[in-house]
């Protein structure tokens, strides 16, 4: 039993480090809205954005000992005394840096002193932070390039660095604007906080309940209805939230109890959990964090990735929805009763959501406004009509809605100091020369053979995954791998779209799925288990990426004939191969025309500019499909199995 005074101690605790948190987390989201608004400039302040970045990492520093105790899982009812030390120098030395800046930044080793301290305290405290918030892999990454950055001259061969004193180091990490308040950092600290503050409001008006009812009344009625719904709310919830955790969690507590009630096993109702929230990340128009970041690396607009990961994303979407429906028939699985399924008229209400949505696609496709602008607009929009009109007859309060802003502070933490952290990867990868050195290594190997280069671009990414998030995986890969495949000659949209799918697919590649096994808790189910039965329904993810580095027309790169060719006979070979992968079309299949519909689709998914002779093989491909779906029509059962529900 806990004592009396031990609770008002807690309480106590309690009292004091939570407004504070609440101030910090708001002040988070305020000041990178008025950043992203241009506010300063208005103001007619003169300042370096690095300033900003260094005051949003000192307020995430401060937050993240804060919030997040040192035994990660471990339950906090206070803060204790060394954390909220730790707190104030992470937020007091960026703090400086960031008031410092434009006096220190062209004279770092003028005055080293000044410099060096204020970086080495801020370079400590963010691997402790990344620990605690990310577990131990990316901090050992991290500090093994930091450990290469001391003592790269030790290392043999090619990947010899140039060795560097560590108070420069320390310096140039902190004030360079290739270190810690590079490229990521500005992505994260202005374009994904107001994202996550757009979805922060449609939660609160009741855009996520809005989408699983549309999801309902679109999938409900259908033979495998509750996959579908999985399948499709996922896909648009993921799209609002940029985390395939986060999908998990909100949508499959719903879904995968469906699935299990109508017949699913438990294990494959969480693969497809997994799979329908991990492929949200890569789902135009709203994308996760790391597509932004590949927008800065490649120095295009957000638009032209949207544009280019939209066919990838509809072939994963489209092979999860086929074997989702045949998976259902096979199991003679009916949709839900009428009485689960929301009435249509109920969803006019939600128009305010869909209007949130046209502008956002408007003003970042339409108007080319910055993609943090497009968000808070949007966000506005939906907050404003929610609060006039309401959703099914309920209006969120103001005070519901302010909560959003400490809310959307507290939930970007994490991603803040991954930028961070991948900031410091970066500055390293430049000052010691291992970018060109290693990018040098990499195209010898690729010089022998490009797809022995992609495949270990693969398997890298899923393992530097395994237990990281898709954004720090990506910025890694893209420093460097991305720039290796550029210079064998690979279309950089795609070198970059490649890694980073990769990246996501370690969310639900075993040994260690982060998604999948979030999934397999819910569901109660084997994790191992349900992390390859994920593997098997996302396959997509696994073979496209090689195809659109191969034929860029699969990212809508190339002539329009050639585009409309290759997106056709790609979503016949997805049909195909699903066919196969589940055995069953109108009737089980075996093995051997299972193997045919495998060979049939792999050929028609084959973009037709991507080897010799592409026109007959799609031909072959896709008549010799086409025969082979109607060989099996017609030997259907001639009772064939329920495939609507009732009514």
């Amino acid at each position: 039993m806990t004592s009396t005074t031990e609770m008002d101690g807690v309480s106590q605790a309690k009292n004091l480090t939570g407004p504070v948190v609440t101030v910090l987390a708001a002040a988070l989201t305020i000041s990178a809205s008025a950043w992203a608004l241009e506010i300063q400039q208005h103001l007619a302040w003169s300042l370096y954005p690095q300033q900003f970045f260094a005051f949003a990492l000192g307020l995430a520093l401060a937050l993240a000992f804060l919030i997040l105790p040192a035994k990660q899982g471990a339950k906090r009812d206070s803060v204790p005394w060394y954390d909220i030390v730790l707190a104030a120098f992470g937020f007091c030395a960026s703090t400086w840096i960031a008031v410092r800046y434009p006096e220190l930044v062209d004279s770092i080793f003028a005055r080293p002193a000044e410099a060096y301290v204020s970086g080495a305290i801020v370079v400590l405290l963010l691997l402790e932070s990344l620990r605690r918030s990310t577990g131990w892999a990316l901090v050992i990454i991290v500090a093994v390039f930091l450990i290469y950055a001391l003592f790269g001259n030790y290392v043999p061969g090619r990947l010899a660095g140039r060795a560097q004193d560590w108070r420069n180091l320390s310096a140039y990490l902190a004030f360079d604007v290739n270190g810690i308040l590079g490229l990521p950092m500005a992505v994260v600290s202005t374009i994904v906080i107001a994202f996550v503050f757009f979805g922060s409001v449609l939660d609160v008006t009741g855009g996520g309940r809005f989408f699983t009812d549309a999801s309902l009344v679109a999938m409900g009625r259908l033979r495998g209805g509750p996959m579908k719904i999985c399948v499709v709310a996922s896909c648009m919830f993921g799209m609002i939230s940029g985390s395939a955790v986060a999908d998990v969690v909100a949508i499959g507590i719903v879904s995968i109890p469906l699935m299990r009630n109508a017949g699913y096993p438990g294990y494959k109702a969480a693969g497809v959990q997994a799979v329908a929230s991990t492929g949200a990340q890569m789902m135009p128009p709203v994308m996760g964090a790391a597509a932004f970041v590949m927008a800065e690396f490649l120095q295009t607009s957000y638009a032209a990735v949207a544009i280019a990961a939209l066919v990838p994303s509809l072939l994963y979407y489209a092979a999860l929805f086929i074997q989702a429906d045949l998976e259902s028939a096979k199991l003679g699985m009916r949709g839900l009763p009428p009485s689960d399924i929301p009435k249509a008229r109920g969803l006019l209400t939600g128009w305010p959501f869909i209007l949130s949505f046209v502008v956002l696609i408007g003003t970042l496709f339409e108007y080319h406004w910055l993609p943090q602008r497009s968000a808070l607009s949007a966000a506005a929009v939906a907050a404003a009509l929610t609060c006039i009109l309401g959703y099914k007859g309920q209006r969120p309060t103001l005070r519901a809605l302010i909560r959003t802003i400490p809310k959307t502070g507290r939930g970007v933490v994490d991603i803040i100091l991954i930028g961070a952290g991948a900031g410091i990867v970066i500055g390293i990868l430049n000052v010691t020369g291992l970018s060109f050195n290693l990018s040098y290594l990499l195209v010898q190997i690729g010089s022998s053979s490009v797809i022995l280069l992609l495949v270990l671009a693969a398997v890298v990414s899923i393992i530097l995954g395994m237990g990281m998030p898709t954004l720090g995986v990506y910025v890694l890969l893209a420093a460097l791998v991305a720039p290796s495949l550029i210079q064998l000659g690979i279309n950089p949209m795609a070198a970059h779209m490649f890694i980073l799918y990769f990246g996501m697919m370690s969310m639900i590649t075993p040994p260690v799925a982060v998604a999948a096994y979030a999934a397999a808790a819910l569901a109660e189910a084997n994790p191992m288990r349900t992390g390859f039965a994920a593997v098997r329904f996302g396959w997509t993810a696994f073979i496209v990426p090689f195809l659109f580095v191969a034929s860029p027309s699969l990212i809508l790169i190339g002539r329009p004939e050639v585009i409309a060719e290759a997106v056709v006979t790609a979503f016949i070979g997805v049909w195909l191969i699903s066919i196969a992968v589940v055995g069953y079309f109108v009737r089980p299949i075996g093995w051997p025309v299972r193997i045919a519909f495998g060979v049939f689709g792999l050929l028609a998914l084959i973009p037709a500019n991507a080897v010799p002779y592409g026109i007959l093989k799609d031909i072959v491909g896709v008549v010799g499909g086409i025969a082979l779906l109607g060989y099996e029509f017609m030997g259907r059962p001639a009772v064939p199995q329920v495939t609507m529900a009732d009514g």
